[in-house]
């Protein structure tokens, strides 16, 4: 590492149509967090770029379920996740967007250059096109049966029954998501990178001068350099994103996989007007923290882009991590199977740290690994508060209570105390050698395991029982304690930032070096310390049980769409219901509405006056049958008229998921009038 200058941190883009998980946290935005800090401490010359993707189907598909623009989804998710970045303390030197100016420009330039130099190749296809709406499909706009499991529902690239990667031609009876109609094949011309032209370069740049880079990167980049490359498309067919900068040429965009990783580019343009030094400088060490998932695009895909512009560097790492899971199923956002940091940091405020320890202790590292709420309670309350918060809390509680709150003078400390403090650097040294080889839950454990150090020395000595015997070792035994809790505060920074700032308020000081870390007088005799508070707090069952309370209750619902149930209307309040005025009522009379296939006319005895209802119900209901039958009346919902016939109230039915209705009625006869409350 000592040969570069500064470094350049990337961390993926998160699509701007939904809030961050977990998942997100885990496998790239924590680790990320936790070099760059690490990098800071030890004052090297760093940025840490990130930013919304906001261009690609996922978005045009989200404004569509919600009735609203592109532009107003990322807008809104574009917000929400840089504040929840915030408050967790993620430290981006800029959060950029790439509906910015400055990346439309960027991303027009790089591709322009490319296509000047004659870098694309053009190339004629059929892809579907919906003639109703008059435009080319995307995969994710296009439904039909996956050959492979016969789930009706896959999309156009992927099934999501058996996971398998698809061709939108592949689908049996495809549809078009957005009118329903079958689309048709029409001939469309895009622009395509030849990878096949960079194979030789990339085989040469990752199997022979990249072998230090994580096995599983290194294994998924050799697969694909071992089934041989293929020319990728750069455009294709939408209104939303970054218009392709060739005269004469409309209706097509830049592909977001090309578009997406120039918003590192374009966020350093914007955060420092040296922006050239990071991205062209080969003293420059250029890292990209992604998900397994975008392995491909940043070691393969992207460094080709890089290539073929010419002027830019090559990352030096791409440490991805694999998967996490939630208490054994697959994250899934179109589920709600996720804990949303938003969510999170709601429901527990002040402890961002929290899970920061547990997600990093857990880090899906080297394979898949799972997040499990019961996991999350016992690491909050045997190791942080336990452990780290134990230690912390013994050693400024002693002190004040033997030696007024200062740093005692180590009169006679004996060997167990010198080997203590002589072994503290050691820590700093491991935490090191783990963070540069991107080892975070190892470089973890050992700044944990200095905490564990401290707590036996104090179980082992036992100051709080020495105190009448022998005071003078009750000194030099709390000393020892206090310069390990000083280099905790620098050594557990990058993990735990919130928990570092507060333990330097115990300590009245402003914080520590990293250098400085071992140190064994970090602390001056007779310097004062502030008095203790709780680092952290334990978790009981009932805490616990309302997130996995939460999670059943996605899965129910999960089950009933599955079941071909409706999901849940909008959350309203009491009061909203409270206006409400629902009452038993008996039909009356019961007659067909004249040249309507569903309509009937119903005369009720609400048991406060008589009135006529026209509901939707003949197809499921013979006419003669309904009079003497008791049902549950909307009495005060405003009249309408319906086909002529003014409609005082609606009656309430179920529908079963296989669209028989159901009156709602009570389990036995009640007087007419009888409120439902």
């Amino acid at each position: 590492m000592t040969r570069y200058k500064r470094h350049l941190i990337t961390a993926a883009l998160p699509y701007a149509n939904g809030p961050v998980h977990i998942g997100h946290l885990a496998g790239v935005y924590i680790p990320a967090d936790i070099y760059s800090r690490y990098l800071r401490l030890k004052r090297e010359d760093i940025i840490y770029v990130c930013g919304s993707d906001e261009h690609g189907v996922p978005i045009t598909i989200k404004a569509r379920q919600e009735g609203i623009t592109p532009q107003q989804v990322v807008d809104q998710y574009h917000e929400m996740n840089k504040e929840s970045f915030d408050t967790f303390g993620i430290t981006f030197d800029i959060y950029h967007r790439t509906s910015h100016p400055t990346h439309h420009k960027t991303a027009s330039e790089f591709f322009k250059t490319l296509y000047d130099r004659g870098e694309f190749t053009e190339k004629e296809s059929e892809q579907y096109y919906d003639p109703e709406a008059k435009a080319f499909l995307a995969d994710r706009y296009i439904t039909g049966t996956c050959p492979k499991c016969s789930f009706d529902k896959a999309y156009g690239d992927q099934c999501e029954q058996c996971g398998s990667s698809l061709a939108a031609t592949d689908l049996i009876n495809p549809k078009s998501t957005i009118s329903g109609s079958k689309p048709e094949l029409k001939k469309t011309k895009h622009w395509y990178l030849p990878l096949d032209k960079y194979e030789p370069f990339l085989k040469q740049w990752i199997l022979e001068d990249n072998k230090h880079w994580k096995a599983n990167v290194y294994g998924q980049c050799k697969s694909w350099l071992d089934g041989g490359l293929e020319a990728r498309a750069v455009t294709r067919d939408l209104d939303w994103g970054i218009p392709v900068p060739i005269e004469g040429v409309e209706g097509k965009v830049l592909y977001v996989w090309f578009d997406a990783p120039i918003g590192y580019i374009s966020a350093t343009k914007d955060l420092t007007d040296n922006w050239e030094d990071y991205w062209k400088k080969d003293d420059t060490r250029m890292i990209h923290f992604i998900g397994k998932d975008n392995i491909v695009f940043h070691c393969i895909i992207f460094p080709a882009m890089l290539k073929a512009e010419g002027s830019y560097i090559l990352p030096e790492n791409v440490p991805a991590n694999e998967f996490l899971n939630l208490e054994g199923d697959k994250i899934s956002t179109s589920r709600n199977w996720a804990v949303w940091l938003h969510e999170y940091l709601e429901e527990f405020p002040e402890k961002q740290d929290v899970l920061r320890y547990v997600l990093c202790a857990n880090a899906p590292e080297a394979k898949d690994n799972d997040f499990t709420w019961k996991d999350f309670q016992s690491r909050n309350n045997n190791e942080l508060v336990a452990i780290l918060g134990n230690f912390v809390n013994r050693t400024i509680v002693l002190t004040h209570k033997f030696f007024e709150g200062r740093v005692p003078y180590p009169v006679s400390p004996d060997t167990y105390d010198t080997e203590v403090l002589n072994n503290i650097a050691a820590f700093r040294g491991k935490v090191e050698e783990n963070l540069d080889h991107f080892r975070f839950r190892e470089a973890l454990k050992e700044a944990m395991n200095l905490a564990r150090l401290g707590n036996k020395h104090l179980a082992d000595s036992e100051p709080w029982k020495l105190i009448k015997t022998d005071p003078d070792r009750v000194k030099s035994i709390l000393y020892t304690s206090l310069q390990i809790t000083a280099s905790l505060v620098a050594l557990i920074e990058p993990f735990l930032p919130f928990t570092s700032k507060k333990l330097a308020g115990f300590l009245n000081i402003d914080g520590v070096a990293w250098e400085d870390i071992g140190k064994t007088d970090l602390l001056a005799v007779g310097h004062e310390i502030a008095r203790a508070e709780l680092l952290f707090e334990k978790l009981e069952d009932k805490v616990i049980q309302i997130q996995l309370d939460k999670l059943e209750n996605s899965k129910k619902m999960n089950e009933a769409r599955e079941a071909g149930l409706p999901p849940v209307k909008d959350e309203i309040t009491y009061e909203d219901f409270s206006k409400m005025d629902l009452r038993i009522a008996k039909i009356l009379t019961a007659e067909r509405v004249p040249k309507t296939d569903k309509l009937v006319k119903l005369e009720l005895d609400t048991g406060i006056d008589k009135r006529t209802v026209v509901s939707g119900i003949a197809q499921h209901f013979k006419t003669e049958e309904l009079p003497g039958k008791q049902v549950t009346i909307l009495a005060n919902l405003a009249p309408r008229k319906l086909r002529g016939i003014e409609s005082h109230g609606m009656v309430l039915l179920a529908e079963d998921s296989s669209g028989k209705l159901i009156f709602v009625t009570p389990d036995e006869d009640t007087s007419e009038g009888s409120v439902v409350l």
